[in-house]
């Protein structure tokens, strides 16, 4: 009976869930590309002019910031300084509850009046907006999971899979937005 050392071994224990989010991201990656690929098949380059674009790009940088203080967050866990973790995750929340806000309370009203949801680009719109504030509520809803388990001190340095699985996630929920937001406000 011969045993197989654990530096050879396929998937050890701390490689299986890194292994399951990066296969979870790569499915809602199809899903998401499918949502682009409909946009431009369905709609063209078609936008109407009354979208707001002050608004679009505020909502943006308001996403691409929580990005910045949710990397700051796991960084600063992974040193072992849990005050800074859990203001820079609290800042990501509260960040990603802004751009909610800004997406369904004051976007999605207003597109009403010139695309709504019965017209091409109301379907594209609602649709790839919806989906993605979707995600972004799941994003917030672990990110506060985290939170309340980091104040429990359940995260330090070596124990870091949680924050780093949940801080993924919103990078990849955030670089949807990448794509999204030029598919959605800027291209003519």
């Amino acid at each position: 009976m011969s045993t197989v050392p654990e530096t050879h071994a396929i998937a050890t224990p701390s490689r299986i869930p890194r292994f399951g989010l990066w296969l979870f991201l790569l499915s809602e990656s199809m899903i998401f590309a499918a949502l682009l690929s409909a946009r431009f098949a369905l709609q063209g380059t078609y936008r109407p002019a009354e979208l707001n674009q002050s608004l679009g790009l505020a909502i943006t940088l308001i996403l691409l910031t929580s990005s910045f203080t949710a990397n700051r967050a796991e960084v600063a866990i992974a040193h072992g300084k849990t005050s800074m973790f859990l203001r820079n995750l609290l800042a990501t929340i509260l960040l990603g509850v802004l751009f909610l806000v800004g997406v369904v309370v004051l976007e999605w009203p207003e597109a009403m009046h010139f695309a709504p949801p019965s017209s091409g680009y109301g379907t594209v719109f609602f649709t790839m907006t919806g989906m993605h504030a979707a995600h972004v509520l799941s994003g917030v809803l672990i990110l506060s999971l985290i939170y309340r388990l980091g104040r429990r001190g359940a995260f330090g340095p070596g124990r870091l899979w949680g924050v780093e699985g949940a801080v993924k996630y919103w990078h990849f929920v955030d670089i949807v937005w990448v794509f999204f937001y030029p598919a959605l406000y800027l291209v003519r």
